[in-house]
């Protein structure tokens, strides 16, 4: 059956009947594989919601179930990861608020209260300035130099990793799906009932933090190395 399927390199809609049609006739082939696509991603967006890694682990468990148990009634109006995800974020949600720990995504407070200014103000000239009124006072570092091994060391992404554990939820949430997972703005805005410019903002002030968090590492490492 999975061999009629689909092979999982690709979210097409014909993967996605493929893999209904798979999935509603048992085949474990395929569930097994969809698990493996999905499962890690899955983990790191219940975490943006409940309190520990065992906790995500079992909301994840309890996604799959009821993805099994309601495959037969995914009707294809959403991408079959949209459905899964959403299964997904309600149960992380519901979880969470009886945890104590967190409240429903859209009521997570405004835009701009999720973490103050996306860039820190003393980076950028005075309004005032007689030539270069608000323009950057330290522009960002450029990492071109650095060698490749440097920036994917293991020490590296786990500073990344941080970075993005550290976040508010709704920020956590959005750089996990565009930048980790590869999400477009359009999958990221659905499924999180987001406006396009709520999503731009919330991606905007996530990749403003970690980068400036790979930026110390990185040049606090240059600095001992010189």
């Amino acid at each position: 059956m999975l061999e009629e399927a689909v092979e999982l390199t690709t979210d097409s809609r014909a993967d996605d009947e493929a893999l209904v049609r798979a999935l509603r006739a048992g085949d474990e082939e395929a569930f097994i594989a969809l698990v493996r696509r999905y499962d890690a991603m899955m983990v790191r967006v219940a975490l943006g919601h409940v309190r520990t890694q065992a906790v995500a682990e079992e909301v994840v468990q309890e996604t799959w179930c009821a993805v099994l148990a309601g495959i037969d009634r995914f009707e294809g109006r959403a991408a079959l990861k949209t459905w899964i995800m959403r299964i997904l974020v309600n149960r992380a949600k519901t979880r969470g608020q009886r945890e104590a720990r967190c409240v429903p995504f859209s009521s997570l407070g405004g835009i701009d209260d999720d973490d103050g200014p996306a860039v820190d103000p003393d980076r950028f000239l005075p309004a005032d300035h007689p030539r270069y009124p608000n323009h950057w006072a330290a522009a960002p570092a450029t990492w071109s130099q650095l060698p490749d091994e440097r920036l994917l060391a293991a020490e590296t992404q786990d500073r990344i990793r941080a970075a993005i554990a550290s976040l508010p939820v709704r920020q956590q949430t959005v750089i996990s799906l565009r930048d980790v997972e590869g999400w477009s703005p359009e999958e990221v805005c659905e499924l999180l009932e987001l406006s396009e410019g709520n999503q731009r903002v919330l991606l905007h002030r996530a990749r403003s933090h970690v980068r400036a968090e790979l930026e110390r590492y990185l040049c606090d490492e240059s600095e001992v190395a010189a």
